[in-house]
């Protein structure tokens, strides 16, 4: 190895892939994503443009292309969380066997007829065409797990047709690289003009269960570190050391037995990194953990990759397949509908989603790339001709898929994005007494997403509030009445606030509260403690400022950390409580329910009694979690639980 080749190589790399960030970070405020600014520089300083790093730098590169590879199976296997996918299994398998198969007879003939006019493939042998037909059919198979949650928040989408989607990109990215694994066999077959026999099936099948196995052995080794507690900077290293040893000892016992046994073994190597994270996911206590340690490594991990794909593309090739790419791209549309259509049919689900779905699995990325960077690797003859193909049909469905998900998501009705939630997924307060901390009070509330409206039996509060503030949330309660109440209030009102200044009218509100709106969860300021008994039979939580106060200080003294938290202002931290609603939630134990590792649950209360949750807690629809965690994954939580 020529180590003064591999450290200018390292250190201009470094140079580029911080260009590549900031370009990347460029390329969304043109509302492209990011991959897009990360490809584009790597052509732009790749050796085809501006030559700051020539071929043999770039194959110096090499190790970095397969510690990517191995993080993107890692990736992939750590999202199929079977737990989730509970009760949707007919759906999930119908969509994912027809559009595999859809996109095999589609894509692969696509290929197959118009070899003629991709260069590449021109003077092949029939068989020669087939193997890369099948190659290239697998990949344009592939999906972006991430791609496809990340849309999926910034819509805030719920609802069956969103489940369903989520579960086929998951369960479809480990069929494929179980499929990749059985195709480069039968293309490298193909390639060297043997024939198929009994013999070269079981060889397959033995290459598929072999790596497997070595996934679940890879996976024991990475328990290990997984349970150690040592810093993330420690274990990061040695979980990408691990995907890097995965595909060098594949490689090194291809090499061997091509040289000294009577068949080539190919164990491939993404496949034994999926399947260690996946074996991780659902059948270790270490899924959590996983998790935490690739999101950490994501970012710089994707930049490094994407680059050193778009250093890799030759853009005259590139130029010369254009047309080529098209036709692909609208060959997997179409196999796509045809699949999805199909697939959902059988399935029985509606048929507006079945006329939708093909929408939501345009979009490509990490693993389709991870697939056609492989093929490179494992076939020369094919190359980075085969590979550029690929990159350019990948990059149009990553351009082209997100516009036509989020389009999908807002003809189901399943988008909840602030302006277009349904009235029974907001949460709705009623605080009745205007003054400078109800008005506090219902900036906070309306900062947090709930629906705000502001009472007073005193008309000059209320007009005074109009003149002043312009929250646009307050009425005058003319007369203590259900009648008035029902004028003003939301039907669904989840929570009322009283805090006038009579108890009497306090009270007679609760009662209304309760028993003509159905209001259970309600809080009353007194002023007296004259009338506590009777509130606390309506089940009213009473505050007594004073006593509040002394309660408020204890915590203070007693636990600091959690009082600053919750009481002061954080801006990064909050504590919300969630109602789920989630029917594929309902059973599961609460160590079954993937939250953010920084997400904690404090509190359940079922029916009006409180549980001191623990791991093997079973969840049920309408149990309230109380959640402490950061501002942002508590709103993630909120949308996969219910509201």
């Amino acid at each position: 190895m020529d180590y003064g080749l591999l450290a200018f190589s390292l250190v201009s790399f470094a140079f580029i892939t911080f260009a590549a960030f900031q370009i990347g970070q460029l390329a969304t405020r043109f509302h492209l994503p990011l991959i897009s600014g990360y490809l584009l520089s790597g052509i732009l300083a790749g050796p085809f443009i501006l030559q700051f790093m020539d071929v043999a730098h770039v194959e110096a590169l090499r190790f970095l292309d397969e510690v990517s590879l191995a993080f993107i199976a890692f990736a992939a296997g750590s999202e199929m969380a079977l737990d989730e996918l509970r009760g949707r299994y007919r759906s999930i398998g119908w969509n994912t066997l027809t559009q595999i198969a859809s996109i095999y007879v589609f894509c692969g003939a696509a290929v197959f007829l118009l070899a003629d006019y991709i260069p590449f493939m021109q003077g092949m042998s029939t068989m020669g065409r087939a193997s890369v037909a099948l190659l290239a059919s697998t990949i344009l198979a592939a999906r972006s797990p991430s791609s496809a949650i990340a849309i999926i928040n910034e819509m805030r989408a719920r609802g069956p047709f969103t489940k369903g989607v989520l579960g086929v990109t998951l369960v479809k990215d480990v069929v494929i690289v179980v499929l990749f694994a059985f195709s480069t066999s039968v293309a490298a077959t193909l390639l060297t003009g043997h024939l198929f026999d009994l013999g070269f099936i079981l060889l397959v099948a033995f290459e598929i269960l072999a790596s497997i196995g070595f996934g679940i052995l890879v996976a024991q080794l990475m328990s290990l570190i997984l349970r150690n507690h040592w810093e993330d900077w420690v274990k990061i290293p040695l979980i990408l050391l691990i995907g890097y040893l995965v595909f060098a000892v594949s490689g090194e016992i291809r090499s061997f037995s091509h040289e000294n046994l009577p068949v080539e073994l190919l164990f491939e190597p993404l496949l034994i990194c999926m399947a260690a994270s996946f074996w991780l996911t659902n059948r270790s206590p270490y899924r959590s953990e996983l998790r935490h340690l690739l999101h950490r490594v994501e970012m710089p991990i994707f930049v490094i990759f994407f680059t050193l794909i778009g250093q890799a593309l030759d853009l005259s090739v590139l130029g010369a397949l254009l047309p080529i790419t098209l036709v692909l791209f609208a060959v997997r549309l179409l196999a796509l509908f045809i699949g999805g259509y199909i697939g959902g049919s059988l399935a029985g689900d509606p048929a507006r989603f079945n006329r939708l779905t093909w929408m939501a699995y345009i979009t490509q990325a990490g693993v389709g790339l991870g697939l056609a960077k492989e093929v490179a690797i494992e076939f020369p003859q094919l190359g980075n001709e085969f590979a550029t193909l690929m990159v350019a049909a990948i990059v149009l469905s990553q351009l082209a898929g997100p516009p036509f998900f989020k389009f999908a998501i807002r003809l189901v009705g399943e988008s909840h994005l602030p302006k277009e939630i349904a009235d029974d997924e907001v949460l709705d307060v009623v605080i009745v007494g205007i003054e400078y901390q109800s008005r506090q009070l219902a900036e906070r509330l309306l900062a947090h997403g709930w629906r705000v409206k502001l009472l007073d039996i005193d008309q000059s509060h209320v007009s005074q509030l109009t003149a002043s503030d312009g929250l646009r949330h307050e009425h005058w309660l003319s007369d203590i009445s259900a009648e008035r109440v029902r004028e003003i209030i939301e039907p669904k009102t989840e929570v009322a606030v009283t805090l006038l200044p009579d108890d009497d009218d306090s009270l007679k509100l609760c009662q209304i509260f309760y028993e003509d709106f159905g209001i259970t969860r309600q809080i009353a300021r007194l002023n007296t403690f004259n009338l506590v008994e009777q509130f606390r039979e309506l089940g009213v939580h009473v505050l007594d400022p004073a006593n509040a106060m002394v309660h408020l200080l204890d915590n203070f003294v007693r636990a600091p950390q959690l009082a600053a938290m919750v009481f002061e202002d954080d801006p990064d931290h909050d504590v919300i409580q969630v109602t789920i609603t989630d029917p594929s939630v309902d059973g599961l134990h609460l160590r079954e329910l993937i939250l953010p590792d920084d997400v904690l649950v404090m509190a359940i209360v079922r029916r009006g009694h409180s549980i001191v949750p623990h791991g093997y807690t079973n969840l049920h629809v309408d149990d309230e979690l109380t959640l402490i965690g950061p501002t942002d994954h508590l709103e993630e939580v909120a949308l996969k639980l219910g509201y």
